[in-house]
């Protein structure tokens, strides 16, 4: 099945009420609006899905209701984030009967920081402690593994297929995919920059820009795999102005703002994380109205 990971792979959100619970009508109604817009795969209990707030049977839950939903159509990531090796392998085994392709886990990411030994120990009793794939996070500011320390997990950790590499800088990025062993996937979040890391070779992206705007982001992989890197500079553009709209400590609930303007109402964040503010709704949306007008317009010269 991690063959099939590529291209663009949106982290789902988490719909949550004012009561701070999950609504399983509006997650299951995202689900079949990512299907509809042509995505490659889903990611659920991310960052972009507030994942870091969930119980484990919340986790199991939404696993249960994706894998439904999907119906085996595209590959599902299951994002972990957890802080200890147990707590990682925990949560694994509760989705080990649904049809993941991978599992997303975050290095730990609270005050105390194993050493490089400690960090590949863990990756290494995760991968064969569970029946899934493991991709690697890569992602904790003060947690954040070198593209050295990524290689050499790759390399001798079978279980480990690949990374998803967050953060803004793309040196980072080009330097994991000149030295990624063979047969295993850099995939890019830097959401930024998604164009220069699609041409520099990266299969895809699991990120929140593609949450937010799954369309655009599409149209953007097409454009760059057939090599129309005009069309896919021009698509780059709103994108990176509609990203800065976003972008910041509030990013799920922004990117929720962005898919209930495009019909997909998806709740409100988990507390304490506010809603998108009437400043930061005020220049989403013409953002918006850009990115999705390019993509329009690319799909028309595509056909």
């Amino acid at each position: 099945m991690s063959s099939k990971l590529h291209g663009i792979i949106p982290p789902m959100t988490t719909p949550f009420t004012a009561e701070g619970e999950i609504d399983e009508r509006a997650f299951r109604a995202q689900v079949r609006f990512f299907l509809r817009k042509g995505v490659h795969g889903v990611c659920v209990g991310g960052s972009t899905g507030e994942g870091h707030t969930l119980t484990r049977d919340e986790f199991k839950q939404l696993m249960t209701w994706t894998a439904e939903e999907v119906n085996g159509t595209v590959p599902i990531v299951a994002g972990i984030i957890a802080n200890s090796t147990r707590e990682a392998i925990l949560r694994a085994r509760d989705v080990e009967d649904l049809d993941i392709a991978a599992l997303q886990i975050t290095p730990v990411h609270y005050l105390f920081k194993p050493d490089a030994d400690a960090t590949y120990s863990h990756f290494k009793t995760l991968a064969e402690s569970v029946k899934q794939p493991v991709l690697i996070y890569n992602v904790i500011p003060w947690n954040y593994l070198s593209p050295a320390q990524l290689i050499r997990i790759m390399r001798e950790i079978p279980g480990v297929i690949g990374v998803k590499q967050s953060q803004g800088d793309l040196k980072l990025m080009a330097d994991l995919l000149l030295d990624v062993p063979a047969g295993k996937l850099v995939f890019t979040a830097v959401d930024a920059l998604l164009y220069p890391s699609f041409a520099l070779g990266s299969p895809g992206t699991i990120s929140a820009i593609p949450t937010a705007i799954p369309g655009p982001c599409i149209a953007l992989w097409n454009a760059v795999q057939r090599g129309d890197h005009a069309a896919a500079m021009a698509l780059h553009t709103p994108m990176l102005r509609f990203w800065n709209t976003i972008v910041g400590d509030n990013l799920p609930a922004c990117t929720k703002y962005a898919l209930e303007l495009q019909g997909c109402p998806v709740g409100l964040p988990r507390a304490p994380m506010p809603v998108a503010s009437a400043a930061q709704r005020a220049v989403i949306e013409p953002a918006l109205r850009q990115a999705l007008a390019l993509e329009e317009q690319a799909a028309a010269a595509a056909e």
